[in-house]
């Protein structure tokens, strides 16, 4: 214990790998899975004469890591077999937990029982749906407003309010006014817009690459994982929460935080046309597609669906697609070079005006 209270193994020190680098308690946080650590594989030289085993513990309730078990002691004098005592004990301790969820589920379900048929869907205090979702439409856990009577939006786009209830809550389908609807228009060379509510804003190229990622992931995003979609290793989440600070000035309820998500009906130009190339509508599609998705991102995130969505459209219209929808895709971007699209285009009659203005983008 004097060797270990040398080295800060005492209450009141910080072990996270932020702070000491590799070590067996805090890469185990950091990785979510137990972790041997021996001897020289610690960052820091003065922790070298020692070993450490440990495993985090995931409380199944809410699904965040909530500790660890860790041994450490003399290189020499701990086995790296430690690894797997200390995980079992954090199994065990994760397996207590579970019981008394399920004990607490139960009592939730029991007093749910007599409401005798009140209609509503019940969860517990951090979000796991228990009872009254029998489809599994709500997934297995629903993000929670702040307080009572906080409006959430569920999956199929419905609003519900949600009421305390014993020692979980209470959602209520269909009892809460519906936001405003959110509508992106991100396709082509023009200014990306939003429109929310009766309000119609052009977006920055920055604001409509964050809705277009939220859009994208509608369970949401951490700050980080916004900054590694947009700027790849090189981002900076500061920058990101400054930014969505400003746009929830504009949008206002539209994006909810912690992660940050749109929590009101979102209809974007790219998820129709995603919708349409699973339909027999060749003629729709090609309506609705004006060009790729905002083309001046450099996005990683955002230049994969880019890239993806422009190759399906294409594929799509050459497969299926008449005179009509093909001199409509040549009217893109990417379609004006299309060699293929050109030579189907140039072999209309020649008294099609396309057919002419086809030849000319060949010989050019």
């Amino acid at each position: 214990m004097r060797h270990a209270d040398r080295i800060g193994l005492a209450d009141g020190h910080q072990w996270s790998e932020h702070d000491v680098g590799t070590n067996g308690i805090g890469t185990a946080l950091a990785t979510g899975r137990p972790v041997h650590v021996y001897s020289e594989e610690h960052l820091m030289r003065v922790l070298h004469i020692w070993s450490c085993s440990a495993a985090p513990i995931t409380d199944p309730d809410s699904g965040r890591v909530i500790g660890c078990v860790d041994v450490s002691g003399t290189a020499r004098s701990l086995h790296p077999a430690t690894v797997a005592l200390v995980a079992a004990t954090a199994k065990l301790a994760e397996t207590q937990l579970a019981l008394r969820m399920h004990e607490r589920d139960e009592r939730l379900r029991r007093r749910f029982e007599s409401l005798r048929g009140r209609p509503g869907i019940l969860l517990s205090s951090t979000g796991r749906v228990i009872s009254g979702d029998p489809g599994g439409d709500l997934g297995e856990r629903v993000p929670l407003g702040k307080q009572a009577g906080h409006r959430l939006m569920l999956r199929d786009g419905t609003a519900a309010l949600l009421e305390p209830f014993s020692e979980g809550f209470l959602l209520r389908p269909g009892t809460a006014s519906a936001p405003p609807a959110l509508t992106l228009s991100l396709l082509g060379e023009g200014t990306p817009t939003a429109s929310y509510g009766d309000d119609d804003r052009p977006l920055s190229l920055r604001h409509a690459e964050l809705l277009a990622l939220l859009a994208l992931h509608p369970h949401g995003l951490t700050a980080e994982q916004l900054s590694f979609h947009l700027y790849g290793d090189d981002g900076n989440p500061v920058t990101i929460r400054a930014e969505i600070h400003r746009l929830r000035g504009q949008l206002g309820e539209a994006i909810a935080a912690k992660p940050y998500r749109l929590v009101c009906p979102v209809e974007a130009d790219f998820m129709k046309v995603r919708r349409l190339l699973s339909s027999s509508d060749p003629a729709g599609l090609a309506r609705a597609y004006p060009g790729p998705l905002l083309p001046r991102s450099e996005s990683p995130e955002i230049r994969r669906e880019r890239d993806e969505l422009e190759a399906q459209v294409r594929a799509f219209l050459l497969r299926h697609g008449g005179p009509d929808e093909l001199w409509a895709y040549a009217q893109t971007c990417n379609g004006r070079d299309d060699y293929e699209v050109l030579e189907r285009l140039a072999a209309l009659p020649a008294t099609d005006l396309r057919s002419a203005a086809a030849r000319s983008r060949l010989l050019s």
